[in-house]
């Protein structure tokens, strides 16, 4: 029987501007690594036009070798040769070979806005379960594949590392569900992904795909912030991906405490737990004690989300003497933020969890968050002025939390809706006080989402 030629695959091979020959050789460079031995040339590329199907792994590996000189992900439904009831990655893979880590990640963003209107924002702790073990099997994996696109020096990684900041700042100072948030996954997509398959040295290599695992990280934020949960899940696993790939046990630390938020805000303080103290354990060697103090802080807001204060305490005082240990040492830019206001402003969120609204107010003496982080700056108001209603202060209460609904609604948050909810929550004894009502009435005005 005549076979029907591939003509999806002659036409990007076409648009590659690769040579047949060429290709082959990269494909047997491709498989060697994998641990396949192949011998293909020239005719065997002939062979897979004409119709002719090579057997798994060949198939992704064309895919990637194409999707090097093209500067994009390539999918093997592309190219003809996927079987017909192979799904296409959702995001929530985590391939046990770093080398497949950027594909995965880079088809991933491409595709996402395709996928977005489909999601339905539900969290799902069991998506994490085979990223976080294959995490903390193997948090640093070998150095970053080399691909044979475009050569990629210091000048794009920066300009990578550059984003990213700018990045983190606009979701800092406007929220999660700000317009400008889009530009981070258009430079997932348009500016990352073709550096992932790119020509590099190892060092620089290694810096792109942990640059680009922070990018994916605060797409996650951001999507997290917005209620977009099952969306961020996505983004946070492709980041802890591909900082496995890179060899970057700290910056894998930070993206596993981040989740480990994630999975404590949407009702799962035990797996936070265990998250957080996962991450702690195995970077503890690698990453500087800012980072480390960051998956403590987590690990001790977890504990007061369970009730266990005890517990909390002290890993609250580990996070505290780590930070201690960091004034003196650098850090990485993304975690540079992160100082003993930021600690304070989260002990306050502890204590009120625990109930101990004297405490916590204690806390927040010393919370005094910089210039810029308007969102953070609402979200302890918001936690402050709970506090005070669990010591029984109802007009420092309304005070506190008219403060938070007025910096909260400069920022478009869904989680600021959730703290402002918890502020309504704890009014609820005095809900026919006018002062209440009149409270409820002004919070709803200024439209800051209760949920």
């Amino acid at each position: 029987m005549a076979r029907t030629p591939n003509s999806a695959l002659g036409s990007l091979i076409a648009e590659s501007g690769a040579s047949h020959k060429a290709l082959a050789h990269r494909i047997n460079q491709l498989a060697a690594r994998a641990g396949v031995s192949t011998s293909y040339s020239h005719t065997s590329v002939a062979n897979w036009i004409s119709g002719m199907k090579p057997k798994p792994p060949i198939p992704a590996l064309v895919a990637m070798a194409i999707g090097e000189r093209l500067g994009r992900a390539v999918d093997p439904r592309e190219i003809g040769m996927a079987k017909h009831d192979q799904p296409a990655p959702t995001g929530l893979e985590f391939p046990r070979d770093p080398a497949d880590a950027a594909r995965v990640a880079a088809y991933f963003w491409r595709d996402m806005h395709k996928r977005r209107a489909f999601l339905g924002g539900a969290f799902a702790i069991s998506a994490y379960s085979v990223p976080v073990t294959r995490w903390l099997v193997q948090p640093a994996a070998a150095a970053a594949v080399e691909g044979s696109g475009r050569r990629v020096g210091q000048q794009e990684l920066t300009e990578l590392w550059e984003a990213a900041e700018q990045a983190r700042q606009w979701d800092a100072r406007y929220g999660g569900g700000n317009w400008r948030n889009s530009q981070v996954t258009d430079c997932l997509t348009n500016r990352a992904a073709p550096l992932l398959t790119g020509s590099f040295t190892e060092d620089v290599g290694a810096g792109v795909f942990s640059a680009s695992a922070e990018l994916s990280r605060l797409a996650g934020w951001t999507a997290f912030d917005s209620g977009e949960h099952d969306i961020a899940q996505r983004y946070f696993v492709q980041a802890l991906s591909l900082a496995r790939s890179a060899g970057n046990a700290e910056l894998g630390c930070y993206i596993m405490a981040t989740m480990a938020v994630q999975t404590m805000r949407r009702g799962y303080p035990n797996e936070a737990i265990d998250m957080a103290q996962g991450a702690y354990e195995r970077a503890r060697s690698a990453a500087s004690p800012r980072v480390l103090a960051f998956a403590k802080l987590i690990e001790a807001r977890a504990h007061g989300r369970s009730g266990d204060e005890r517990i909390a305490a002290r890993a609250l005082a580990d996070s505290e003497r780590l930070l201690d240990a960091a004034r003196d040492r650098e850090a990485p830019t993304y975690i540079q933020y992160f100082g003993p206001p930021r600690m304070a402003s989260d002990a306050v969120e502890i204590y009120r969890d625990l109930k101990k609204p004297n405490v916590a107010l204690g806390w927040d003496v010393q919370a005094t968050m910089p210039q810029g982080h308007t969102r953070a700056v609402g979200l302890r108001l918001a936690v402050t002025a709970t506090a005070h209603l669990q010591a029984g202060d109802l007009d420092q209460g309304l005070a506190v939390g008219r403060q938070a609904v007025t910096i909260l609604s400069r920022v478009d948050s869904h989680r600021a809706g959730e703290y402002i909810r918890d502020i309504h929550t704890a009014l609820a004894p005095w809900r026919r006080e006018p002062a209440v009502q009149a409270w409820t009435a002004d919070t709803r005005r200024r439209d800051t989402k209760p949920v």
